[in-house]
Protein backbone atom coordinates (compact mmCIF):
# COMPACT_ATOMS: atom_id res chain seq x y z
CA UNK A 1 0.00 0.00 0.00
CA UNK A 2 1.54 2.84 -1.03
CA UNK A 3 1.99 5.96 1.62
CA UNK A 4 0.35 8.92 1.34
CA UNK A 5 2.77 11.88 1.85
CA UNK A 6 0.90 14.07 4.28
CA UNK A 7 1.91 17.98 3.58
CA UNK A 8 3.68 20.07 6.23
CA UNK A 9 2.33 22.86 7.38
CA UNK A 10 3.89 25.78 6.12
CA UNK A 11 5.81 27.76 8.73
CA UNK A 12 4.68 31.55 9.16
CA UNK A 13 6.42 33.98 7.24
CA UNK A 14 8.15 36.50 9.49
CA UNK A 15 5.67 39.14 7.55
CA UNK A 16 3.15 37.33 9.21
CA UNK A 17 4.06 37.37 12.82
CA UNK A 18 2.60 40.33 14.34
CA UNK A 19 4.94 43.48 14.74
CA UNK A 20 6.21 44.07 17.98
CA UNK A 21 5.04 47.25 18.05
CA UNK A 22 0.99 45.72 17.59
CA UNK A 23 1.96 43.17 20.70
CA UNK A 24 3.15 45.89 23.14
CA UNK A 25 2.02 49.02 21.84
CA UNK A 26 3.67 51.93 20.63
CA UNK A 27 5.44 54.06 22.58
CA UNK A 28 3.91 56.74 24.38
CA UNK A 29 4.55 60.76 23.00
CA UNK A 30 6.59 62.32 25.50
CA UNK A 31 5.73 65.93 25.41
CA UNK A 32 8.86 67.99 26.75
CA UNK A 33 7.78 71.24 27.94
CA UNK A 34 9.48 74.25 26.41
CA UNK A 35 10.95 77.82 29.09
CA UNK A 36 10.85 80.59 27.42
CA UNK A 37 11.46 84.30 29.06
CA UNK A 38 9.17 86.90 28.60
CA UNK A 39 9.03 90.66 29.74
CA UNK A 40 5.23 92.14 31.52
CA UNK A 41 4.89 95.48 30.37
CA UNK A 42 1.78 98.08 31.02
CA UNK A 43 0.93 100.85 29.11
CA UNK A 44 -1.69 103.18 31.10
CA UNK A 45 -2.54 99.61 32.63
CA UNK A 46 -2.86 98.14 29.68
CA UNK A 47 -0.94 95.35 30.37
CA UNK A 48 1.26 92.85 27.99
CA UNK A 49 3.46 89.98 27.78
CA UNK A 50 6.72 90.60 25.70
CA UNK A 51 8.69 88.35 23.88
CA UNK A 52 11.99 88.51 21.73
CA UNK A 53 12.00 86.24 18.62
CA UNK A 54 14.92 88.34 17.24
CA UNK A 55 17.55 85.54 17.70
CA UNK A 56 14.43 82.82 16.21
CA UNK A 57 10.97 81.98 16.28
CA UNK A 58 9.48 80.14 19.51
CA UNK A 59 6.39 78.46 17.22
CA UNK A 60 3.84 79.24 19.81
CA UNK A 61 0.32 78.36 18.48
CA UNK A 62 -2.93 79.97 19.63
CA UNK A 63 -3.17 77.74 22.48
CA UNK A 64 0.32 78.88 24.13
CA UNK A 65 -0.63 82.48 23.65
CA UNK A 66 -4.14 81.95 25.73
CA UNK A 67 -2.02 80.25 27.92
CA UNK A 68 0.40 83.21 28.73
CA UNK A 69 -2.38 85.83 28.56
CA UNK A 70 -4.54 83.70 31.58
CA UNK A 71 -4.48 85.34 34.72
CA UNK A 72 -4.76 82.26 36.90
CA UNK A 73 -2.39 79.43 34.55
CA UNK A 74 -0.37 81.51 32.90
CA UNK A 75 1.40 85.32 33.02
CA UNK A 76 -1.91 87.27 32.27
CA UNK A 77 -2.12 89.73 29.93
CA UNK A 78 -4.11 91.71 27.98
CA UNK A 79 -2.28 91.03 24.79
CA UNK A 80 1.00 89.22 23.62
CA UNK A 81 3.62 91.25 22.01
CA UNK A 82 6.08 89.92 19.59
CA UNK A 83 9.75 91.37 18.47
CA UNK A 84 10.76 90.02 15.53
CA UNK A 85 13.81 91.40 12.85
CA UNK A 86 12.04 92.54 9.95
CA UNK A 87 12.53 90.75 6.69
CA UNK A 88 15.31 91.76 4.40
CA UNK A 89 13.37 93.26 2.35
CA UNK A 90 11.50 95.87 4.66
CA UNK A 91 14.72 96.48 6.49
CA UNK A 92 15.65 97.84 2.70
CA UNK A 93 12.95 100.11 2.65
CA UNK A 94 14.22 101.30 6.65
CA UNK A 95 12.24 99.20 8.41
CA UNK A 96 13.43 98.46 12.04
CA UNK A 97 11.07 95.59 13.34
CA UNK A 98 8.19 93.38 12.99
CA UNK A 99 5.65 93.63 15.49
CA UNK A 100 3.12 90.88 15.93
CA UNK A 101 0.33 91.55 18.45
CA UNK A 102 -1.63 88.37 19.89
CA UNK A 103 -4.80 88.83 21.68
CA UNK A 104 -5.97 87.27 25.01
CA UNK A 105 -8.24 84.89 22.62
CA UNK A 106 -5.16 83.78 20.87
CA UNK A 107 -5.90 85.88 17.62
CA UNK A 108 -3.41 87.60 15.71
CA UNK A 109 -4.91 91.15 15.42
CA UNK A 110 -3.56 94.68 13.34
CA UNK A 111 -2.98 96.87 15.88
CA UNK A 112 -2.41 98.19 19.27
CA UNK A 113 -1.22 101.40 20.64
CA UNK A 114 -0.27 101.08 23.77
CA UNK A 115 1.63 98.09 22.76
CA UNK A 116 3.69 100.18 20.04
CA UNK A 117 4.90 102.40 23.12
CA UNK A 118 5.73 99.44 25.29
CA UNK A 119 7.75 97.92 22.49
CA UNK A 120 9.72 101.04 21.34
CA UNK A 121 10.16 100.84 25.48
CA UNK A 122 11.30 97.08 25.46
CA UNK A 123 13.71 97.45 22.00
CA UNK A 124 15.24 100.41 23.36
CA UNK A 125 16.12 98.96 27.07
CA UNK A 126 17.13 95.53 25.79
CA UNK A 127 19.94 96.83 24.02
CA UNK A 128 18.18 96.11 20.61
CA UNK A 129 18.02 99.48 19.06
CA UNK A 130 19.80 102.91 20.05
CA UNK A 131 17.59 104.97 17.99
CA UNK A 132 14.45 106.75 20.04
CA UNK A 133 12.79 106.62 16.88
CA UNK A 134 12.60 103.57 15.09
CA UNK A 135 10.39 102.16 12.09
CA UNK A 136 7.78 98.88 13.13
CA UNK A 137 6.13 96.80 10.45
CA UNK A 138 2.91 96.03 12.09
CA UNK A 139 -0.10 93.95 10.38
CA UNK A 140 -1.89 97.55 9.37
CA UNK A 141 0.72 99.24 7.99
CA UNK A 142 4.14 100.87 9.57
CA UNK A 143 3.80 103.14 12.77
CA UNK A 144 7.05 105.09 14.01
CA UNK A 145 6.90 105.29 17.79
CA UNK A 146 9.50 107.93 19.42
CA UNK A 147 10.80 108.41 23.12
CA UNK A 148 10.69 111.21 24.55
CA UNK A 149 12.65 113.53 27.24
CA UNK A 150 9.97 113.10 29.71
CA UNK A 151 10.09 108.94 29.70
CA UNK A 152 6.71 108.77 27.46
CA UNK A 153 6.44 107.62 24.46
CA UNK A 154 4.66 108.96 20.88
CA UNK A 155 3.85 107.07 18.61
CA UNK A 156 2.76 108.16 15.09
CA UNK A 157 -0.82 106.00 14.57
CA UNK A 158 -1.22 106.10 11.34
CA UNK A 159 -4.35 108.22 9.26
CA UNK A 160 -7.84 107.43 11.02
CA UNK A 161 -10.02 105.73 8.26
CA UNK A 162 -14.24 106.99 8.15
CA UNK A 163 -15.10 104.86 5.27
CA UNK A 164 -17.37 102.67 6.67
CA UNK A 165 -16.63 99.85 3.97
CA UNK A 166 -13.08 100.02 4.59
CA UNK A 167 -13.33 100.07 8.13
CA UNK A 168 -14.84 97.47 8.27
CA UNK A 169 -18.41 98.21 8.70
CA UNK A 170 -21.90 96.88 6.56
CA UNK A 171 -23.59 100.30 6.32
CA UNK A 172 -26.31 98.57 4.16
CA UNK A 173 -30.23 99.86 4.36
CA UNK A 174 -28.53 102.33 7.18
CA UNK A 175 -29.00 106.04 6.54
CA UNK A 176 -26.20 107.97 9.13
CA UNK A 177 -26.92 111.22 11.09
CA UNK A 178 -24.83 113.50 9.76
CA UNK A 179 -22.37 115.83 12.21
CA UNK A 180 -20.06 118.31 12.16
CA UNK A 181 -17.66 117.02 9.47
CA UNK A 182 -18.59 113.14 10.18
CA UNK A 183 -21.21 111.18 10.48
CA UNK A 184 -23.28 108.85 13.26
CA UNK A 185 -24.65 105.03 11.82
CA UNK A 186 -27.63 103.55 14.12
CA UNK A 187 -26.70 100.09 15.28
CA UNK A 188 -29.51 97.52 16.45
CA UNK A 189 -28.68 95.75 19.26
CA UNK A 190 -30.39 92.36 19.78
CA UNK A 191 -31.52 91.00 23.02
CA UNK A 192 -30.97 94.65 24.73
CA UNK A 193 -33.38 96.73 25.26
CA UNK A 194 -36.12 96.13 22.90
CA UNK A 195 -33.53 95.90 19.80
CA UNK A 196 -32.93 99.35 21.05
CA UNK A 197 -30.62 101.47 18.67
CA UNK A 198 -27.36 103.52 19.45
CA UNK A 199 -25.46 106.08 17.65
CA UNK A 200 -21.80 104.90 16.71
CA UNK A 201 -19.32 106.74 15.03
CA UNK A 202 -16.95 104.09 12.78
CA UNK A 203 -13.52 103.92 12.68
CA UNK A 204 -10.25 102.27 11.55
CA UNK A 205 -7.02 103.23 13.21
CA UNK A 206 -5.84 99.77 11.60
CA UNK A 207 -7.91 98.41 13.46
CA UNK A 208 -11.81 98.77 13.44
CA UNK A 209 -13.52 100.88 16.10
CA UNK A 210 -17.57 102.13 17.06
CA UNK A 211 -17.31 104.96 19.30
CA UNK A 212 -20.44 105.93 20.68
CA UNK A 213 -21.01 109.24 23.43
CA UNK A 214 -22.60 108.54 26.93
CA UNK A 215 -23.24 111.40 29.07
CA UNK A 216 -21.01 109.33 32.06
CA UNK A 217 -18.65 106.49 31.32
CA UNK A 218 -18.66 105.44 35.27
CA UNK A 219 -22.48 104.11 34.53
CA UNK A 220 -22.14 103.00 31.02
CA UNK A 221 -23.69 99.74 29.96
CA UNK A 222 -20.18 98.48 28.78
CA UNK A 223 -20.13 94.93 30.66
CA UNK A 224 -24.16 94.70 29.28
CA UNK A 225 -23.59 95.94 25.49
CA UNK A 226 -20.09 95.70 24.75
CA UNK A 227 -20.28 91.98 23.48
CA UNK A 228 -23.27 92.48 21.75
CA UNK A 229 -21.20 95.49 19.57
CA UNK A 230 -17.89 93.44 19.71
CA UNK A 231 -19.38 90.63 17.99
CA UNK A 232 -22.78 92.30 15.67
CA UNK A 233 -22.71 91.16 12.22
CA UNK A 234 -22.48 94.66 10.71
CA UNK A 235 -18.44 94.01 11.79
CA UNK A 236 -17.66 91.18 9.62
CA UNK A 237 -14.02 90.95 11.12
CA UNK A 238 -15.53 92.16 14.64
CA UNK A 239 -14.66 95.88 16.63
CA UNK A 240 -13.56 97.35 19.33
CA UNK A 241 -16.30 99.25 21.23
CA UNK A 242 -15.82 102.83 22.45
CA UNK A 243 -17.44 104.33 25.15
CA UNK A 244 -16.53 108.41 25.20
CA UNK A 245 -17.70 111.14 27.35
CA UNK A 246 -16.64 114.39 26.96
CA UNK A 247 -15.75 116.85 29.43
CA UNK A 248 -14.83 119.78 27.30
CA UNK A 249 -13.16 120.30 24.12
CA UNK A 250 -9.24 119.16 25.49
CA UNK A 251 -10.77 116.33 27.89
CA UNK A 252 -12.50 113.90 27.52
CA UNK A 253 -12.89 110.15 29.75
CA UNK A 254 -12.83 106.51 27.84
CA UNK A 255 -13.97 103.28 28.26
CA UNK A 256 -13.03 100.43 25.62
CA UNK A 257 -14.55 96.85 25.30
CA UNK A 258 -12.08 95.47 23.55
CA UNK A 259 -12.41 93.05 20.64
CA UNK A 260 -11.04 89.26 21.84
CA UNK A 261 -9.90 90.59 25.56
CA UNK A 262 -13.06 92.59 26.89
CA UNK A 263 -12.98 95.60 28.61
CA UNK A 264 -9.16 96.89 29.43
CA UNK A 265 -8.13 99.82 31.43
CA UNK A 266 -6.94 101.94 28.47
CA UNK A 267 -6.80 101.01 24.77
CA UNK A 268 -4.62 103.48 22.60
CA UNK A 269 -6.44 102.64 19.55
CA UNK A 270 -9.58 103.25 21.22
CA UNK A 271 -8.00 106.57 22.08
CA UNK A 272 -6.70 107.52 18.60
CA UNK A 273 -10.33 106.48 16.98
CA UNK A 274 -12.32 107.92 19.57
CA UNK A 275 -10.54 112.03 19.20
CA UNK A 276 -10.39 111.66 15.77
CA UNK A 277 -14.40 110.87 15.90
CA UNK A 278 -14.71 113.36 18.33
CA UNK A 279 -12.82 116.24 16.16
CA UNK A 280 -14.60 115.05 13.18
CA UNK A 281 -17.91 115.06 15.09
CA UNK A 282 -16.54 119.23 15.79
CA UNK A 283 -16.95 118.75 19.68
CA UNK A 284 -13.12 118.61 20.21
CA UNK A 285 -10.09 120.60 19.79
CA UNK A 286 -6.90 119.20 18.17
CA UNK A 287 -5.11 118.32 21.01
CA UNK A 288 -7.00 116.03 23.72
CA UNK A 289 -5.97 114.70 27.23
CA UNK A 290 -8.00 110.94 27.50
CA UNK A 291 -8.46 109.60 30.49
CA UNK A 292 -8.55 106.08 30.94
CA UNK A 293 -9.15 104.10 33.63
CA UNK A 294 -5.44 102.58 33.39
CA UNK A 295 -4.06 106.51 32.78
CA UNK A 296 -3.70 109.41 31.02
CA UNK A 297 -3.08 109.31 27.31
CA UNK A 298 -2.79 113.01 24.72
CA UNK A 299 -3.59 112.51 21.51
CA UNK A 300 -3.26 114.76 18.62
CA UNK A 301 -4.63 115.50 15.63
CA UNK A 302 -5.10 118.02 12.69
CA UNK A 303 -8.56 116.89 11.64
CA UNK A 304 -7.25 117.03 8.21
CA UNK A 305 -7.73 112.78 6.69
CA UNK A 306 -4.04 113.28 5.16
CA UNK A 307 -2.94 113.86 8.79
CA UNK A 308 -1.49 110.77 11.39
CA UNK A 309 -3.01 110.92 14.77
CA UNK A 310 -0.20 111.03 16.93
CA UNK A 311 -0.54 109.14 20.58
CA UNK A 312 1.58 110.07 23.74
CA UNK A 313 1.61 108.12 26.79
CA UNK A 314 3.87 105.69 29.20
CA UNK A 315 5.42 102.57 28.75
CA UNK A 316 6.71 100.56 31.33
CA UNK A 317 8.33 97.41 32.27
CA UNK A 318 6.61 95.72 35.41
CA UNK A 319 8.95 92.55 35.81
CA UNK A 320 10.40 89.63 33.63
CA UNK A 321 10.86 85.96 34.60
CA UNK A 322 10.77 82.66 32.63
CA UNK A 323 7.64 80.53 32.34
CA UNK A 324 7.11 76.68 31.33
CA UNK A 325 5.00 75.84 28.45
CA UNK A 326 3.72 72.43 27.41
CA UNK A 327 4.41 71.67 23.60
CA UNK A 328 0.88 71.01 22.56
CA UNK A 329 -1.32 72.72 25.27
Amino acid sequence: MAATAVPKEPKPSPAAKPALAEVIGSPPTIIRPMKIRFTKMQGAGNDFVVLDETQGRLGLTPAHYRLLADRHFGVGADQILTVRRPTADAAAQGIDFEYVIHNADGGEVEQCGNGARCFARYVHDKGLTAKDTIRVQTLAGVIAPRLTPDGRVTVDMGRPVFDAALVPFDATGLTPVAQGLGQKWPLALAGHAQNASILIAVVSMGNPHAVQLVPDVDTAPVAQTGPLIESHPRFPRRVNAGYLQIVDRSHVRLRVFERGAGETLACGTGACAAVAAGIRLGLLDAQVDVQTRGGLLTIAWSGQEADSVFMTGPATSVFEGQIELPDTP
